[in-house]
């Protein structure tokens, strides 16, 4: 199982919407990096949602509920999308700031690369943000 962190501007798409329609489709990725790492999203992977904009924090986890696809609203096999489903919301967010001063997470793609909206994340990283956020993995 794998580990990424997905990135949404709250006012387009927040956490508490993904979980209120309970299944969303992971679309309008654009930037070739994300779409390379959004291509291999497996069902069953590991999702942290991070929203953007003012908040600038990881705000919960969901899960991959499909392999990602091509998106069918485009005739175009380079863009690929994904179904997410939510695990649960955080009670204390991480903040960017946290990230780039946390000796761990700072050499993220997160704390390195502020334009990429989709990133997998190492084991050490994943489990750092976890514990930053005061959650334990799911078993």
């Amino acid at each position: 199982m794998a580990r990424f962190l997905v990135k949404t501007e709250p006012s387009t798409y927040s956490f508490a919407r993904l979980e209120k329609d309970r299944r969303t489709v992971w679309d309008g990725v654009s930037n070739p990096v994300a779409l390379k790492h959004l291509a291999t999203i497996r069902k069953g992977d590991t999702v942290v949602v991070y929203h953007t904009g003012d908040e600038k924090q990881a705000v919960g986890l969901a899960a991959a509920a499909s392999d990602a696809y091509p998106d069918p609203k485009l005739d175009d096999p380079k863009r690929p999308v994904f179904d997410l489903e939510p695990r649960r919301a955080w009670k204390r967010p991480v903040t960017l700031a946290e990230v780039k001063a946390d000796a761990v997470l700072k050499t993220s793609d997160l704390a390195r690369l502020p334009r990429l909206s989709v990133m997998p994340l190492t084991e050490a990283q994943f489990s750092r943000l976890l514990g930053l956020a005061g959650e334990r993995e799911e078993r």
